[in-house]
């Protein structure tokens, strides 16, 4: 049973932007080491950090709740499965909030071009 959906547009240009301003510190705010780890291995690395953005938001307006005081960017990590598929992983108030909506699971599905990243979020029972 599908509990709630969430969907994110990231502009990659105004994520650049915010790069080239705020650096290592947006990075930090956002992602979690293993992310800010997969993103600079990527050939374009903006394009990996914003589908993960767009990815933490989709999966916030999932739980109807967006990011703030009951989930914050550190409570969701996007991982890789060994054939590259994303998925979430809950950590601190994100595993909690979950437990709390009865959900078991959550399917997240990205993308990326060069003007835009999209993540669509589903969280089921």
């Amino acid at each position: 049973m599908i509990l709630g959906t969430g969907i994110d547009l990231v502009d990659i240009a105004r994520l650049r932007r915010t790069l080239e301003r705020n650096g290592d510190r947006f990075l930090t705010k956002i992602l979690l080491k293993n992310e800010i780890d997969y993103c600079q291995s990527q050939a374009d690395p903006a394009l990996s950090i914003a589908a993960r953005f767009g990815a933490k938001e989709a999966v916030a307006k999932a739980f109807g709740c967006g990011i703030g005081a009951q989930l914050g960017w550190h409570d969701i990590e996007v991982i890789r499965s060994e054939a590259g598929a994303p998925s979430i992983e809950l950590h601190g108030r994100g595993s909690a909030l979950l437990e709390s909506r009865g959900a078991s699971v959550i399917h997240v599905s990205l993308t990326h071009v060069k003007e835009y990243a999209a993540a669509f979020a589903v969280l089921e029972r």
